[in-house]
């Protein structure tokens, strides 16, 4: 078997993470933060995805994804149903995951060029 070294063609690519840092490149990061293959939002004001609201998905959508991750920390949560709805009434669709699995995810659906845009919760 051949072992190859694959350069992501994206920008940005999660090197690791958990319920309080985030590793974006080589850059640590510590509050959260919306991540899509080419662009980096630093200093999202969220702080809890189960209280997370369509208003604080709007730079997330500005981006134009056919789906959104949200890592929602240490442990599993989920936003309000409402959010939920707004989502899947634009046809983007919306998985919740710990942080260390929606870094892995987005890394992945990003390698395989699909748009995706990440909400990282941090520090909650």
């Amino acid at each position: 078997m051949q072992l190859t070294l694959e350069h992501p063609d994206h920008e940005f690519y999660l090197r690791g993470a958990d319920g309080q840092v985030a590793l974006v490149n080589d850059r640590r990061l510590e509050r959260s933060f919306i991540l899509a293959p080419n662009r980096l939002i630093e200093d999202w004001p969220v702080l809890d995805v189960k209280t997370l609201t369509i208003e604080d998905l709007a730079p997330v959508f500005a981006l134009e994804p056919e789906l959104i991750v949200l890592g929602c920390g240490a442990t599993q949560s989920f936003p309000p149903a409402a959010t939920l709805a707004a989502c899947l009434g634009r046809g983007v669709g919306l998985e919740t995951m710990t942080n260390p699995a929606a870094a892995r995810t987005f890394n992945v659906l990003a390698g395989e060029g699909r748009r995706i845009v990440m909400g990282f919760v941090l520090g909650a």
